[in-house]
């Protein structure tokens, strides 16, 4: 086993990683990109395992067995700090508290490793806090950075990074970990790679959760309800509904287990009114819940969409590839889609439209994703709108 081991589809940039670990002297500075689902973190992470693996013989770092490997990947050794906020944005005092960690010396490994999982999620000026350290960084510190594209960092501190693109690895690759790792059934990893679009931990969720399964496919088929501007509102708030469900049923079972790690390490009692420190440490605590809910809630809304938007893509394979579009040279029966099981209902409603109209509508979704992650909308107005010009 080694610390590689769950890095799906990645191999140019695998090999590039375990080079520059097993090198004794690797750059000090590093971005890793590539599109949501790809393994960006899990890439930072078995990095770091492989530059402080125990292991003295360098083609041995990163085994995946020592102490050092083991508690890196579970996010508890004392040389790696992780930082990825589930706010809107990583706070500058954040960030300078990164600058102060990365002038220790680590404790017991070779390096100190500092990973900034959501190197997007930084304003300018909190950007700048990390540029002179990443600049002239401490001799032992190795700074990782991880982002959808190189684009989303300043260009000040892309420059002064490595920078390795991961993609997104085939449909059967991430079924195989699936079944490898998870223990799920093999039919059911294929459905949820696929229906996941390749995305690890989206699949993952699937394959294990049937509630995941069911508010997808509802959301894959609002289009086939569309009639009028009556049942686009309709369908518009039903997807409002169903992101919000996903929300809270994935951050519910965390909330609670949060607040009961909280409580027992403070030796609270099972009964009776909490002291007053304890109930500050607890609304503390509930309030960074509410924001990482609020964060939630908008990331669960881009993914309905996306999967929205996986049905007119759908459409659009199935209307090239009845037109003979030499891109797509396969009968109809043949082309692989996302949402396979509803080939028939696809191919009804792309005979009725023309594949400029399926690109509009692919636009107008697109359109809204970008207006809820970049601006102030109501989520409700943009889907009602969006809803109404997909008619």
């Amino acid at each position: 086993m080694s610390v590689w081991v769950d890095l799906q589809g990645q191999g140019p940039v695998v090999e590039q990683l375990r080079r520059a670990a097993q090198s004794g002297t690797p750059t000090h500075a590093w971005l890793i990109t590539g599109p949501p689902g790809s393994g960006r973190s899990n890439a930072a992470l078995a990095f770091a395992a492989a530059l402080v693996c125990e292991r003295e013989q360098l083609a041995e770092r990163g085994c995946g067995i020592c102490k050092a490997c083991h508690t890196t990947l579970a996010g508890t050794n004392a040389d790696v700090t992780v930082i990825a906020t589930e706010k809107t944005t990583i706070a500058i005092d954040e960030a300078r508290e990164l600058v102060r960690k990365a002038h220790d010396s680590p404790s017991s490994s070779r390096w100190r490793v500092i990973i900034v999982g959501d190197a997007d999620r930084m304003a300018e000026r909190t950007t700048n806090v990390l540029l002179k350290a990443i600049e002239e960084p401490p001799p032992r510190t190795i700074w990782i950075l991880c982002a959808p594209s190189p684009a989303d960092v300043l260009v000040t501190i892309r420059s002064r990074c490595r920078t390795l693109t991961l993609r997104l690895p085939p449909v059967a690759d991430v079924a195989a970990l699936l079944v490898r790792r998870d223990g799920i059934d093999p039919a059911l990893a294929l459905h949820a790679a696929r229906a996941a679009q390749s995305h690890i931990g989206i699949a993952r969720r699937l394959a294990s959760d049937a509630g995941a399964r069911e508010r997808r496919e509802a959301i894959v088929r609002l289009p086939l309800t569309l009639r009028d501007v009556t049942t686009a509102v309709l369908a518009a708030g039903s997807l409002l509904e169903l992101a919000q469900a996903e929300a809270v049923s994935s951050n519910e079972e965390r909330d609670i287990s949060e607040k009961a790690n909280l409580l027992r390490s403070l030796g609270a009692p099972e009964t009776g009114v909490l002291p007053p420190p304890m109930r500050a440490q607890v609304r503390a605590l509930e309030e960074d819940q509410k924001r990482r809910s609020k964060r939630s809630v908008t990331d669960q809304l881009d993914r309905a969409l996306t999967d929205l938007l996986s049905f007119y893509r759908d459409v659009l394979v199935l209307q090239l590839a009845a037109h003979g579009t030499p891109a797509v040279e396969r009968s109809e029966d043949t082309v692989e889609l996302v949402n396979d099981s509803l080939r028939d209902a696809l191919g009804e409603f792309a005979s009725r439209s023309r594949s400029e109209i399926t690109l509009g509508r692919m636009d107008a979704i697109n359109d809204v994703r970008r207006r809820l992650t970049t601006t102030n909308v109501s989520p409700l107005l943009a889907l009602e709108a969006m809803a109404v010009s997909l008619l």
